[in-house]
């Protein structure tokens, strides 16, 4: 089987894996880190199999909507590669980004496995967090969680550690603080950066926005 049809099976096995999934973390989600990842790769010494792979299969199986479980996901996605005859040391590498991409990875004090295809896919993948989409979904899984919008009495809790960031309810707003307005400067490929600056400073427009709105002010 060439790359391309590995690539258009494991498209369909997630369209059809998160066909129920939450808005945020859905096939769109997928399909647009994806986009980004190509776009970012081609300015990036990659392998760019290694990328489309790693981007399609990341979420697979999000440890959010699995009780924490972070397992999960690289167990899909190995099970999902090795049937489909894929080289063992690609799935390797698949299973590493998958299992080294999260956000809260960057709160443990150990060392990550790094690639240049990771940082690739990781870029993408925060690019989605971040800006219009990053807010809308930001407030999406918040009321899919039933957390409250925002409230000023609880401040941002900006020392987590990754256990505490995992079981965190906090208020929605404090998630841009929390995580989302760090993301810029966590980004690792020179496209990524460049696009995170526009994103970013459109999530600070928009919270200067409504607090304005807030505080009747606006």
């Amino acid at each position: 089987m060439s790359s391309e049809e590995i690539i258009k099976k494991t498209i369909e096995f997630v369209k059809e894996t998160l066909a129920n999934a939450e808005g945020g973390h859905d096939w769109f989600h997928i399909q647009r880190v994806f986009n980004n990842a190509l776009l970012i790769a081609k300015n990036e010494n990659v392998d760019l199999f290694v990328v489309q792979l790693g981007a399609l299969l990341h979420d697979i199986a999000d440890s959010k909507f699995y009780n924490g479980d972070e397992s999960i996901g690289p167990k899909l996605a190995r099970e999902f590669l090795f049937k489909h005859n894929v080289d063992s040391l690609v799935i390797e590498h698949v299973v590493n980004i998958i299992e080294n991409i999260s956000f809260n990875k960057s709160l443990e004090n150990t060392k990550l496995f790094i690639s240049e295809e990771l940082k690739v896919v990781q870029d993408a993948d925060r690019l989605d967090a971040i800006g219009a989409i990053g807010i809308a979904r930001c407030f999406n899984f918040g009321g899919f969680k039933n957390r409250v919008l925002y409230d000023p009495d609880i401040a941002p809790n900006l020392n987590m550690s990754k256990e505490i960031y995992k079981a965190s309810n906090s208020p929605t707003i404090n998630h841009f603080y929390e995580k989302l307005l760090l993301l810029k400067d966590k980004m690792n490929t020179k496209t990524g950066k460049q696009i995170a600056k526009n994103r970013h400073d459109y999530m600070l427009d928009f919270l200067n926005q409504f607090y304005g709105e807030w505080n009747g002010e606006l």
